[in-house]
């Protein structure tokens, strides 16, 4: 009897034991997109990534690109950190987002070596060839396959174009824009050939909540194609937690992002057949992994020494963002973007100055400025090259530099020594290539009213058209025409001495400014008058009307606006408002009707 006693007591120990240890048969993917260097982020995935094994059988993670650019420990190591980091966390699947190119093909090839998971692109190939990397990966969670396919942004071709091309100037190479859905849709039929159970799409294409992209958005992709049960996007920074888009076939697809520099973590959830994202707020999470920390750890001392040196203070807190954290870099002056234009324009001299608000990335803060500060807002490693343009050409570039507004861009033009008006009653009519890139202005144009600083009078003068001026920006626009500014293109170059722009902002801040950045930077001296604006009540606008600073609003109308409080340095002139609106106790020129 006491055998059998002991037999049962075993026998529920074991179930008990069971029991506590049992894991579901759930799958659980995690996913990020837009990291751009945030690398403490990594860690606390990798701690949620082992908390979750021990929860469920399967647990993978994926990337969605932009990882090893746009912050300083991308750009001190061109990408290796980077990629450090996503080994130790271990990925089942990337693609590439557009800035995985900022170091050249070259350069990303080096770095796909150091890569254990290699990373899917379905529609980047050189012309007449098949794609140059894998186009899709299937991996096995216990019985059932995923098939992840990646897709990178067309616009990628715009952005750094002499890179795709051979010395002649003729592209070799291609993002595949006009049979894009065809190729997608091909990979997809490939796949299900293969069996697979479901089909999850990383695509680094972008979500245009506002409807102001030249070309598709990751909604129009989803449109165009069948057969997807999930789609991870990135490159707009875009968060969504959960969007049911039809498919082609009128099948619900779901839609997530996860926001930028690890805002968020997604979690994708198969449990019996049901699909499900949600998001983690990264802040959230406390945990994080020693190995990664270990990792982390190890870098930021071989870092400390560059990047902890002083090189000046600031009086005011040098801004991209409102104080509630809304991106204002790409479609409104500020005053870092005036500092990052100014530094252009005195150190090379230049008659013209232009940083683009894609290319300036980082808020500093008030007090002392490090060089890992000024490195953080120029991460991308440009150089500073100056050239010969001619008044039209600049024209032109200015143009089509607003071709987006009053909705962001990241050629949003921070400038010095012009001003210029933008009517923006009048729609662009520039005229785009193939490839995305200037080809003409068909119509009237927006920009209106330019004047070229003469440093001689030092008065603004009218800009004469056929006059050619010395033009200062970084390599990215004048030697390799990104976002499509063809209007560089046979310039003739003046100074290209391979100067970084972080060591012109350093010069700047050490020399010019005598370490201070002061009152010239308390605000934003403003160089563009945007009139004939018509705004409504918008999500978007309310945040450009609320944040911002420096900007000269002439003959436009404010409609459903009345929730706007009028900002500092914001001037008015015959301005209408259908509501009276509230008004900041700080300084605000008004002139309505």
């Amino acid at each position: 009897m006491k055998k059998i006693f002991y037999a049962i007591v075993l026998l529920l120990g074991l179930f008990v034991f069971a029991a506590c240890t049992q894991t579901s048969e759930n799958i659980v993917i995690l996913y990020e997109n837009d990291v751009h260097c945030q690398i403490d982020g990594y860690s606390k995935l990798a701690a949620l990534k082992n908390d979750f094994k021990t929860e469920e059988n399967y647990v993978g993670v994926v990337s969605v690109g932009d990882y090893i650019q746009g912050g300083s420990m991308g750009a001190i190591s061109r990408g290796e950190y980077i990629i450090n980091l996503i080994n130790k966390v271990g990925y089942d699947a990337l693609t590439l987002g557009n800035h995985e190119f900022d170091y050249k093909i070259d350069r990303l090839n080096e770095l796909v070596e150091m890569m254990n998971t290699k990373p899917i692109c379905c529609n980047f190939s050189k012309i007449g060839e098949d794609s140059y990397f894998d186009s899709y990966k299937i991996v096995s969670y216990g019985d059932t396959d995923i098939a992840y396919i990646g897709v990178t942004t067309p616009t990628t071709i715009t952005l750094s174009p002499t890179q795709f091309q051979d010395e002649n100037g003729e592209f070799i190479y291609t993002f595949n824009s006009t049979t894009l859905y065809d190729i997608i849709q091909k990979n997809i039929d490939e796949v299900k050939k293969q069996g697979v159970d479901y089909v999850i799409a990383l695509t680094h294409f972008g979500y245009d909540e506002f409807n102001v992209y030249n070309g598709d958005d990751i909604t129009d992709l989803i449109k165009n194609t069948s057969g997807f049960d999930v789609v991870l996007d990135g490159h707009s920074h875009s968060v969504i937690e959960q969007k049911i888009v039809k498919d082609e076939k009128g099948n619900d697809v779901i839609l997530s992002s996860t926001g930028t520099k690890f805002a968020n973590i997604g979690k994708l959830t198969i449990e019996n057949g049901n699909l499900k994202t949600e998001l983690i707020k990264t802040e959230t999470i406390e945990k994080t992994d020693s190995v990664v920390d270990e990792y982390i750890a190890k870098i930021n001392e071989e870092y400390k020494e560059i990047g902890n040196r002083k090189i000046g203070e600031t009086l005011y807190d040098l801004v991209i963002n409102d104080e509630d954290g809304n991106r204002l870099i790409r479609f409104s002056e500020t005053n870092l973007g005036d500092l990052c234009a100014d530094a252009y324009y005195n150190m090379t001299g230049a008659d013209i100055s232009f940083v683009n608000g894609g290319g300036i990335r980082s808020t500093i803060k008030k007090g002392d400025i490090t060089f890992n500060d000024i490195l953080s807002v120029h991460p991308y490693n440009n150089q500073i090259v100056v050239c010969k343009l001619s008044g039209q050409k600049i024209k032109d570039f200015l143009e089509l530099s607003m071709i987006s507004y009053p909705y962001e861009d990241g050629s949003f033009p921070h400038v010095a020594g012009i001003t210029f008006s933008v009517n923006t009653s009048i729609s662009s009519s520039i005229k785009l290539d193939e490839n995305g890139a200037f080809s003409s202005v068909e119509g009237e144009y927006r920009v209106y009213d330019i004047k070229v600083y003469n440093k001689e009078t030092n008065q603004y003068e009218e800009i004469d058209l056929e006059k050619e001026y010395t033009f200062a920006s970084s390599n990215y626009f004048i030697l390799d025409l990104g976002s499509g500014m063809t209007m560089f293109k046979d310039v003739e170059i003046v100074q290209n001495n391979g100067v970084l722009d972080v060591e012109v902002l350093e010069q700047y801040i050490t020399e010019y400014l005598d370490g201070v950045v002061g009152d010239k930077y308390k605000e934003v001296t403003p160089n563009i008058t945007f009139d004939n604006c018509t705004f409504s009540n918008n999500k978007f606008t309310s945040i450009a009307l609320t944040a911002a600073t420096g900007i000269i609003f002439k003959n436009c109308s404010f409609r459903n606006n009345s929730a706007v409080t009028m900002q500092n340095g914001v001037t008015y002139i015959n301005c209408t408002w259908d509501a009276p609106p509230k008004q900041s106790s700080r300084n605000v020129v008004v002139d309505w009707l």
